[in-house]
C-alpha cells in the first residue's frame, strides 16, 4: 500500500491509465443540465436577472429541497445534516470503502449569478445519471454534496458548511457572526428551525470520504483567453477578512468649515484608496484587496460623517504575503486615524490559509481530460471555495470551466452549457480514475 505523497505521484498516472477500459462510454446530456439550471435559478430570481439565494434564507432552503428531490428522483439516500448540508449517496460495490465526494453549494451573493457554485451540484447529479446510463459501477460509495452558508456576504466568514463538517466552525462563532442587520450567525439558523447548539453533529467521523472533487466556474479570465475548456486548480487562495470602525464627529456639513472637520468617511475613502495602492505593489504581485461593504452613519446629504464600517477582504496564494498585506493596511488605517484626529478599530472576522492540493489526485483528473483530449491548464484560484477547507483533512481536487469575461457574483456571469457538459464529463471521468486508483492502493 502506498503510504508517500511521491509513490501516491507515480501510482495515481498509472492507474488512471489503466482505468481507460472500464465501464462504458460517458455522454453529458447540456439539454438536461441547462433545464435544471432553468428550474434552479427560479428560486431567489431577482427582476433584474440575477439571483439572490443568502445564506440561511427561504431561498436557500428551497433549494436544497428542490435539490433533494432530485437526489431522490436518482435513487440516492438523502441526508441533511444539523447545519443545513445535504448529501445524497449511492452505494458502491465494495461497503467497507469510505465515499468518493463531489459538489459544491447553492446559496449565492446579493444580486449574483446564477452559475457559481450550482453546477458544481448539478454536475454532481449528472455524473450520477451518467453512470447509471452506462452501467458503471464504482467500488466506493458515490456522496452528492450541497453545502450550505458558502458565500461569506451575509457573516462576512465564507464556507460555513463545509467548515461545519470540517471541525473548523466552533460553536462560539455562532454568536460571534453577524450580519448587517446584527442578525447572529445562531438567530439565522433557529429562524429555518436548525438547532446551533447541534454543531456537533454536523461534524464529520474520520474516513467519511477517501476524496473530494470540486467544479466550478472560473471566475476569472485565463481560460476563455488561452482557449482551454478545464482549468486543473493546483492551489486555492487564502483570504482574511477584517472589519474596522473609523470614528469621527458628525457635523452640519455647510456650518463646519473644512479646517474643522472630523470626515470618518473621508478618512475611510483614503484607506480604501490605500489598500488598492498596497496590493497593486510589484512585490505582491498575486495579492487583491477589496473593500466590498460600507456603512456610512448618519447617511445624511447634509452632515459629515460621524462613524464609517467597512470591511477590507485581502486574498493571496501566498500566506506570509496575504497576512503581510492586510497588516500594512491596518497600519495605514490607524495613521490615517490618527493624523486627522480619528479613532480607528478593527477585528479579524474570518482569517483563511492558503492550500495547495495534492498532485496525486490532480494527475489523476488530468488523465481525465486527457483521454476526453479537451484542452487544459493548471491554474490557481484566487476565489475561496468549500475545496480548500476540505482539503485540511481530506484529498481534494478542484476543475474549472470557463468565465465569459471573468464576470462573476453579478446577473452577468455565464458559461455556456456545452462548457458545463464537458466539465461533468471530465468529473466523471476523474471520479472514475480516483475510484480505480484508491481501490487498487487498498488492495495492495
Amino acid at each position: 500500500m502506498a503510504t508517500t505523497e511521491q509513490e501516491r505521484n507515480a501510482e495515481s498516472a498509472d492507474t488512471a491509465q489503466e482505468s481507460d477500459a472500464a465501464g462504458g462510454e460517458l455522454r453529458a446530456d447540456p439539454g438536461r443540465l441547462a433545464a435544471d439550471l432553468e428550474r434552479l435559478s427560479e428560486i431567489g430570481a431577482d427582476p433584474g436577472g440575477g439571483i439572490s439565494r443568502i445564506s440561511f434564507s427561504q431561498e436557500e432552503r428551497a433549494a436544497h429541497n428542490l435539490v433533494s428531490g432530485w437526489m431522490v428522483d436518482l435513487g440516492l439516500s438523502v441526508h441533511t445534516d444539523s447545519f443545513g448540508n445535504t448529501f445524497g449517496t449511492l452505494a458502491g460495490t465494495d461497503p467497507t470503502l469510505p465515499a468518493i465526494g463531489f459538489g459544491s453549494h447553492l446559496d449565492s451573493v446579493p444580486h449574483g449569478g446564477r452559475f457559481d457554485g450550482t453546477i458544481g451540484v448539478l454536475a454532481g447529479l449528472e455524473v450520477i445519471r451518467m453512470f447509471a446510463e452506462s452501467d458503471i459501477k464504482t467500488a466506493h460509495p458515490l456522496m452528492v454534496v450541497a453545502f450550505a452558508c458558502e458565500e461569506g456576504a451575509r457573516f462576512g466568514e465564507p464556507c460555513l458548511g463545509s467548515k461545519a463538517v470540517a471541525d473548523v466552525l466552533q460553536e462560539a462563532d455562532m454568536e460571534r457572526l453577524r450580519d448587517a442587520n446584527g442578525t447572529t450567525l445562531a438567530q439565522a439558523m433557529r429562524a429555518l428551525n436548525f438547532d446551533p447548539l447541534a454543531l456537533p453533529q454536523a461534524r464529520w467521523a474520520p474516513n467519511t470520504l477517501a476524496a473530494f472533487l470540486e467544479l466550478h466556474i472560473e471566475q476569472a479570465r485565463s481560460l476563455e483567453e488561452g482557449g482551454e475548456r478545464i482549468g486543473l486548480v493546483d492551489a486555492i487562495a487564502g483570504n482574511t477578512r477584517i472589519r474596522l470602525v473609523i470614528t469621527g464627529r458628525q457635523d452640519h456639513s455647510g456650518g463646519t468649515p473644512m479646517s474643522q472637520r472630523r470626515d470618518a468617511l473621508a478618512a475611510a475613502a483614503e484607506v480604501i484608496l490605500a489598500a488598492e495602492s498596497i496590493a497593486n505593489e510589484p512585490r505582491r504581485r498575486a495579492t487583491v484587496a477589496t473593500v466590498g461593504r460600507l456603512h456610512v452613519f448618519p447617511n445624511s446629504i447634509t452632515t459629515i460623517p460621524g462613524d464609517v464600517e467597512f470591511y477590507l477582504d485581502v486574498r493571496d496564494v501566498d500566506s506570509d504575503r496575504q497576512r503581510l498585506t492586510t497588516r500594512d493596511i491596518v497600519s495605514r488605517a490607524e495613521e490615517t486615524a490618527a493624523r486627522r484626529g480619528l479613532r480607528c478599530e478593527w477585528e479579524v472576522v474570518s482569517d483563511t490559509s492558503p492550500v495547495v492540493l495534492p498532485k496525486w489526485l490532480r494527475d489523476l483528473t488530468t488523465a481525465a481530460t486527457d483521454r476526453l483530449d479537451v484542452p487544459h491548464r493548471v491554474t490557481t484560484s484566487g476565489a475561496g471555495h468549500d475545496a480548500g477547507i476540505l482539503s485540511r483533512a481530506i484529498p481534494t481536487a478542484m476543475l474549472f470551466v470557463p468565465s465569459r469575461d471573468g464576470l462573476s457574483h453579478c446577473p452577468e456571469e455565464w458559461t455556456s452549457m456545452d462548457d458545463i457538459a464537458i466539465g461533468a464529463h471530465a468529473l466523471a471521468e476523474s471520479i472514475r480514475n480516483i475510484d480505480s486508483f484508491l481501490t487498487k492502493e487498498v488492495a495492495e
